[in-house]
């Protein structure tokens, strides 16, 4: 079940099984995928990692996420491109830029309570209504759900992962996320992302230390990382040309980087990739 905008803006909602599990695969430009698995026989393969779903956990992807489905049985999808849905000024909690979708460093998962099963089970039945009706106010509907959707989910992820509750600065560090997302191709320093926010590098060390994070440095690094080993796996560019996308014209640097926080060289663990699957 899909509706499309006369902007391209859109959403999907679909219950997945083994037969139409493929959809899964789909890569489109700018989307954003919630996976909410409804059984305990769900694995897919998440950036080379194999990925075991408990029911009534949910996952949150990017469209740098590489998926591929291992054992489907049942998972409900939603699919929506940032055209339909994406509030980054005003409403950081659930926009694109929160905490849900651009977590660099961990996969975001939530497990859904006995207790709010209910109210994620009439949202989702209000869906499947709104989006198989036909008239002018079904987009506007659609995106309040959704809302309503992600706020029910940012309630859990708090939860679980007490999440600070200084509003000012998790949304600064929610920016600082976002703009790595956005730039960290080409921009690899703190003192960069700081001039950004208009903040100085030790305002932001200082910022992260006290909500209980690592250091900005840290977050760049594993964007930097995460995008090399998609590239290694997904791919058959060369190490250079993984090196020049990454933002590093000097093989050697990124090569020495790559090393530094895999403990192999980027032509190693392409090799080990690469056995692992023959294996």
């Amino acid at each position: 079940m899909k509706f499309t905008g006369i902007s391209e803006e859109f959403i999907y909602l679909e219950t997945i099984n083994i037969t139409t599990c493929e959809v899964l695969k789909q890569v489109e430009k700018s989307a954003l995928t919630v996976l909410w698995s409804k059984s305990d026989e769900n694995i897919l393969n998440i950036d080379g990692q194999e990925v075991a779903f408990k029911k009534d956990q949910i996952v949150f992807l990017t469209e740098f996420h590489h998926l591929k489905p291992i054992k489907i049985d049942k998972v409900r999808m939603l699919r929506f491109n940032r055209s339909f849905y994406c509030i980054l000024d005003n409403d950081s909690d659930v926009g694109c830029k929160g905490v849900l979708f651009f977590g660099a460093t961990q996969l975001p998962i939530v497990s859904i309570s006995r207790e709010e099963l209910h109210k994620f089970d009439t949202v989702w039945e209000m869906f499947v209504l709104e989006i198989n009706s036909r008239d002018k106010l079904q987009k506007e509907s659609l995106q309040v759900m959704l809302k309503r959707f992600l706020i029910l989910c940012v309630r859990l992820y708090a939860q679980e992962k007490q999440y600070p509750n200084e509003k000012q600065e998790i949304n600064l560090i929610r920016e600082y996320n976002f703009l790595i997302e956005q730039h960290f191709r080409n921009k690899h320093t703190v003192k960069e992302y700081a001039s950004l926010l208009n903040k100085s590098p030790k305002t932001l060390s200082n910022i992260f230390a006290r909500s209980g994070f690592k250091s900005p440095l840290f977050y760049i690094q594993q964007r930097i990382l995460l995008e090399a080993r998609r590239q290694l796996l997904n791919t058959d560019k060369s190490v250079k040309e993984i090196a020049y996308e990454t933002g590093y014209e000097d093989l050697q640097t990124f090569s020495r980087f790559f090393k530094k926080h895999e403990g192999v060289s980027p032509s190693e663990y392409k090799k080990n990739l690469l056995t692992s699957a023959i294996i």
